[in-house]
Formats: C-alpha cells, sequence, structure tokens
C-alpha cells in the first residue's frame, strides 16, 4: 500500500476496513452470538422538515460501494434538495453491510455539503458563468469529489485538470499571478502574448490584468495588446487591496464599453461568497467560486436502524417503520409511513439504486444539476 500522501486505499474502502472500530467489535459480536437479521437502515439529517434546504450528492459512491451486495437501496436523486426525513434506505441482512456505514455517512455528508454551497453561489447569479476554483483548498485526493459535487450543485465547471479527466470533462482556466510575475514587473504585455500564443484554440483568451498596476490601467494594455483575439479580463486583486471592489468592477466595464470593447467580458475571482456575487451580477459576465464551496460543513447525516425482521425498531429519539419522503406541489417537503397513502397530488421522492446489489438507478450529472436547479426555484431557496 502506497501511503505516501495518507491516502486510505479504495481496497480499504471497499472491504469495509475504512469504518470506525465500534463496527469491527459490533460484527464480532454479532457472528460470536449467530445473530444476523435482516434491517431497513435510513439514511437522516432532520427527521421531519425543517425548511433548510440541501441538495443531495454522493448517491452514486454509496452505488457503487455497495454494488454485489445482496441489498436493496432507495434514495433521493442527486441533485433535488431536501429538508427532513430519509434521503437513503437500505434493506438487507445486517452483517452485509454494517461495516460500510461509516463510508457510507462519509461519502453523502461531504459531497452534499460541497454540491449545497455549489447551488448557492449558482442561485445567486443564475443567468452568469460560475467555475469551481477552490480544488487547492482540499487535499488532492477528493479534488474529484468536490468537482463532481459542484457540478451536481449547478456550477458550469471546474480547474482541476485530474477530476476533469475523472469525470469526463474538461478542466478549465487560463492564467495565474505566476505566469504575468514569471515574466518580469512591468512586462504584462509579454505574459498575454505568451498566453495567447501557447494556448489552444479552444481556451478563452482571458487576461489577468491586477497584478501590478491599477486594475483598469492594465485591462485597457491588455485590450491594446491583443485586440480583438482578446475574450474577457479577470479581476482578482487581493481583498487587502481591493478597497470598494463594485466600484473598481463598474469603473472597469464603464472604460471598455466607452471604447467600443463591449464584448469584452469581465471574469472576477477570489473569496467569493454568494452575496458578493449578488452584488457583482450586474456588472462581471462571470465568476470563480473556491472557499464558498470547499469550506461547506458536510451535512449531518445520521445512519439508524428502523426495522428489525419487519418489526418497528429504533434508538430513543428517532423514528421507527419504513418511510417515504414527498414533495408537494408548492414546494414542500412532508414524510410518512412507506406503507401509508402520502399527500394528495405529492411526488414520492425515494426511487431505487439497487436491487439485490445489482445497480438499477441512473446518476447522469447535467441531471442532477437540472433537478437542484429546479428545485431551487420551486422552493424558492
Amino acid at each position: 500500500m502506497d501511503d505516501s500522501f495518507d491516502v486510505i486505499p479504495t481496497e480499504a474502502i471497499r472491504d469495509g476496513t475504512a469504518t470506525d472500530a465500534y463496527f469491527e467489535r459490533t460484527e464480532e459480536a454479532l457472528e460470536h452470538a449467530g445473530v444476523n437479521p435482516r434491517v431497513v437502515v435510513e439514511v437522516t439529517a432532520d427527521q421531519f422538515p425543517s425548511g433548510e434546504f440541501e441538495v443531495l450528492a454522493g448517491v452514486e459512491s454509496v452505488a457503487r460501494l455497495l454494488e454485489g451486495r445482496p441489498v436493496d437501496v432507495q434514495a433521493i436523486p442527486e441533485g433535488r434538495l431536501f429538508d427532513g426525513g430519509p434521503v437513503m434506505r437500505i434493506e438487507g441482512r445486517y452483517l452485509d453491510f454494517a461495516s460500510q456505514e461509516t463510508s457510507i455517512l462519509g461519502f453523502l455528508s461531504q459531497a452534499s455539503g460541497f454540491a449545497t454551497a455549489a447551488l448557492e453561489a449558482k442561485r445567486a447569479a443564475p443567468e452568469s458563468q460560475v467555475l469551481s476554483f477552490g480544488a487547492r483548498h482540499v487535499h488532492p485526493a477528493i479534488a474529484a469529489v468536490v468537482e463532481r459535487s459542484a457540478l451536481v450543485g449547478g456550477l458550469d465547471g471546474f480547474s482541476h485538470v485530474a477530476a476533469g479527466e475523472l469525470l469526463g470533462r474538461a478542466a478549465g482556466g487560463t492564467m495565474p499571478h505566476a505566469l504575468v510575475i514569471c515574466m518580469g514587473r512591468g512586462k504584462q504585455e509579454d505574459a498575454w502574448r505568451a498566453f495567447h500564443e501557447a494556448a489552444p484554440p479552444e481556451v478563452p483568451r482571458i487576461a489577468l490584468c491586477d497584478t501590478y498596476s491599477d486594475e483598469v490601467d492594465e485591462v485597457l494594455r491588455a485590450v491594446d495588446e491583443l485586440g480583438d483575439d482578446l475574450d474577457g479580463v479577470r479581476l482578482d486583486t487581493t481583498g487587502s487591496r481591493r478597497g470598494d471592489f463594485e466600484h473598481i468592477v463598474r469603473e472597469v466595464r464603464w472604460e471598455l464599453d466607452v471604447r467600443g470593447h463591449e464584448d469584452v467580458g469581465i471574469f472576477v475571482s477570489g473569496g467569493l461568497t454568494p452575496d458578493r456575487i449578488r452584488e457583482l451580477r450586474d456588472l462581471a459576465d462571470g465568476f470563480g467560486v473556491g472557499s464558498h464551496v470547499t469550506n461547506a460543513d458536510p451535512v449531518d447525516f445520521a445512519l439508524d436502524i428502523v426495522t428489525v425482521d419487519g418489526e418497528p425498531a429504533a434508538k430513543r429519539g428517532k423514528l421507527s417503520g419504513t418511510k417515504q419522503v414527498y414533495r408537494t406541489a408548492d414546494g414542500a417537503h412532508a414524510v410518512g409511513l412507506a406503507d401509508r397513502e402520502g399527500p394528495a397530488d405529492a411526488e414520492p421522492l425515494l426511487e431505487p439504486v439497487l436491487r439485490d446489489g445489482e445497480i438499477v438507478g441512473e446518476f447522469d450529472i447535467d441531471a442532477a444539476a437540472a433537478r437542484a436547479v429546479r428545485d431551487a426555484e420551486l422552493v424558492d431557496c
């Protein structure tokens, strides 16, 4: 095992050793006692609707983890919003999946946190291009988790090359300050020209324009250098030097337009939050969001047994019995027992993912993103 970067290998996740120690003790005790009941377990954050909606992600990873095991799994489709009740139900003999609980919750909790934050950013500027720039803030082993979750949450793309190769998507990006600095102070034109001449034709010609001098000055110099080849400019000014950043962006837009360069876009990045994006969305054409996504709190999911051998069962403070969750016509969430009739004209959300270990669900990232955006509009969050 290569432990150079403190990465738990895939084999350990699949075989259940990537788990909490007490699950190993539980397996030993149940096997010693000859007990292995058929159970239904549910993954929940809030038992009842709270009005605080989050985006579900990570379901495909759970499906791949449990594939081939004799279990049935139902889940809310990735990208859908939830605010109470189960997001996933697993049915089978307990020892067939007991050791996987830690990984199941980890897959769902962190991915859902990233996806929820991504949706918040996209909702702040729904008509703009919003990209994920946050891979540098996480361990590289989970960069693809961040980028996939960002897409599920509705972002338009991401910057991480290896994640792109894994997900079958092209990573986006143009130039860093390092390129400009390597060319030397006062030689920004050399950096923009080198980028233009070296980059593949499909890469947008977006010049970084805030390295050494005033943003307006560098923007106009970039226009003079690249002319009609310039697609846009990026402003990533360090927070300590920004001052009134909204005014800076507005001034750049004005000076471009007054010179007839309305077609040159403005892309903004650097510590952006949804509130900041809302302030700038009428001025900028696109945004790069990093820490708002990667700093997202994981969703606090728990996995609980709710039936044992067909009988309701639950720990103190939890709700026993197999449940279904619903989206009502007005966008509200509802929870009820699965063997009872749901609310009138409500849509049941839990759908089959695995049947006896065979994957029957579909995991399309674009479809998940569309669900996230549609649900967010429906519930107005």
